[in-house]
């Protein structure tokens, strides 16, 4: 009962700091599937005028909402033309709490890439 009492607290952080681990990294999961859509609804709506706002529309439903989200498009004129790359760049803040003290917080960061078709 004394090993179990001294080891019982070890294993209790231990386990947490796995579930913690395990929910920013299901975060990071759902950020980039929600950058990569954008930038699939940005690359296919080069005739929609404001395909920028749809792509950052897209990541934002994807993202569950409040996602810092910026989409960039790159061609020598700045227009939506068939092989311009559109660039979609999102944030997501986390933090890491063990017992109610903060471990590590900071942002989540993806980008995604691809032509405009």
């Amino acid at each position: 009962m004394v090993e179990f009492a001294l080891v019982l607290p070890i294993l209790m952080i231990v386990l947490f700091a796995i579930i913690q681990f395990g929910i920013a990294f299901k975060d990071y999961i759902e950020l980039t599937d929600a950058v990569r859509a954008g930038a699939r609804t940005a690359a296919v709506s080069r005739n929609d005028p404001a395909a920028d706002k749809a792509a950052r529309a897209r990541a934002q439903i994807e993202a569950d909402g409040g996602e810092n989200v910026s989409v960039t498009v790159d061609s020598p004129d700045g227009s939506w033309t068939a092989g311009a790359t559109v660039t979609v760049t999102a944030t997501h803040p986390y933090s890491i709490n063990l017992l109610g003290l903060v471990v590590k917080s900071g942002d989540l960061h993806s980008t995604t890439k691809e032509r405009v078709e």
